[in-house]
């Protein structure tokens, strides 16, 4: 595999209606936010999560397109098949040749270690990678409304407690829950949930993808695609109750390719950007997003409740030279350069 040769910023655009985007385990599992301004907030890992269960489902988990995190894994175990596949065997001592090949096995084989980095020192040690691709929290594009809602489930999963009289005990069998379930008040055999959602919210990613980090770990142009693609896709192979509907509703990609007429400049260029990051993805600079307030009037609401209700505006005459603009293109399926 070649490495990919330009650095690249992205712009990603989601939504989440009457839903969950991402529960924080420190407030009840409620959807983030920002405490201070009340606008939302969706976690890196979060985000990454998803494109790896997207790379996972498409490539059937087989390298060079397997994924390391995964679901209920332990990670030393690749890590131990690394070095068994490199070295031979588990090494007592991880000299750094060793750890190097191991590492460069990881790469190899799994998609998330080449574009997300991983650490890979527990176990029998393969080192650490920095990825080319990090991703930065998203954030509301207006503060969001947190609704925590009752709910009823109908059947009940505590028959073993003691309210019924009967003594609590594990290894009940099938029989003896049964009879304990006819002997028990119909409205004792439901229960009450909440559920924590928002009504509506639009969400800004940043992501940045360094051409220099890439070398390291053999980032290639077809796994730049992948992330495209994943990115484009993975909200309609991660459907749930808690999550609602979420979409994505923009991706821009802006690729450094250079300006300089020689070649080797112009490739070196290319590899460390011609612009700043901010210059790329403030809102407001090369793309915008603003409230559809005409959409808003006619609905009669005074906050945004649909994708309708914002309007995204690219202003390719704010792009420094040297940059390219691409967009996710649904028709096509996928990227097309806008400038």
């Amino acid at each position: 595999m070649t490495a990919i040769q330009n650095r690249y910023e992205f712009l990603y655009l989601f939504d989440c209606e009457n839903g969950n985007p991402n529960g924080d385990p420190d407030a009840g599992n409620s959807p983030r936010i920002d405490p201070e301004d009340m606008h939302g907030l969706v976690s890196d890992v979060a985000i990454k999560r998803r494109v790896r269960n997207y790379i996972q489902a498409a490539f059937g988990n087989q390298a060079p397109n397997a994924i390391f995190v995964e679901h209920s894994t332990n990670l030393n175990r690749p890590i131990a098949l690394a070095h068994e596949q490199t070295n031979g065997a588990i090494p007592e001592k991880a000299t750094k040749s060793k750890v190097q090949n191991a590492r460069g096995w990881m790469c190899q084989n799994f998609y998330d270690v080449r574009t997300f980095g991983a650490v890979m020192s527990t176990g029998a040690n393969a080192g650490q990678v920095r990825g080319p691709v990090q991703v930065s929290f998203s954030r509301s594009v207006d503060p969001i409304l947190l609704m925590d809602l009752g709910i009823t489930r109908v059947a009940d999963a505590n028959l073993t407690k003691k309210k019924h009289g009967v003594e609590e005990r594990d290894g009940m069998g099938s029989e003896e829950l049964r009879l304990l379930e006819e002997q028990a008040p119909e409205d004792t055999l439901r229960t009450m949930g909440r559920k924590s959602l928002i009504p509506y919210g639009l969400y800004v990613a940043k992501g940045f993808v360094s051409a220099n980090l890439a070398q390291g770990t053999l980032f290639s142009d077809d796994d730049i695609t992948h992330l495209w693609e994943a990115l484009a896709g993975m909200w309609d192979h991660d459907r749930s109750a808690s999550k609602g509907m979420m979409s994505r509703r923009g991706l821009y990609v802006f690729k450094h390719v250079g300006t300089d007429s020689n070649a080797e400049q112009r490739k070196r260029q290319a590899m460390l950007g011609c612009a700043p990051a901010q210059a790329l993805l403030d809102l407001g600079r090369v793309i915008d997003v603003k409230r559809n307030e005409s959409a808003m009037k006619e609905g009669k609401i005074g906050s945004p409740r649909k994708f309708a209700h914002y309007t995204v505006i690219t202003n390719v005459a704010n792009l420094p030279k040297g940059v390219e603009l691409w967009a996710w293109d649904d028709r096509a399926g996928k990227l097309a350069k806008l400038s």
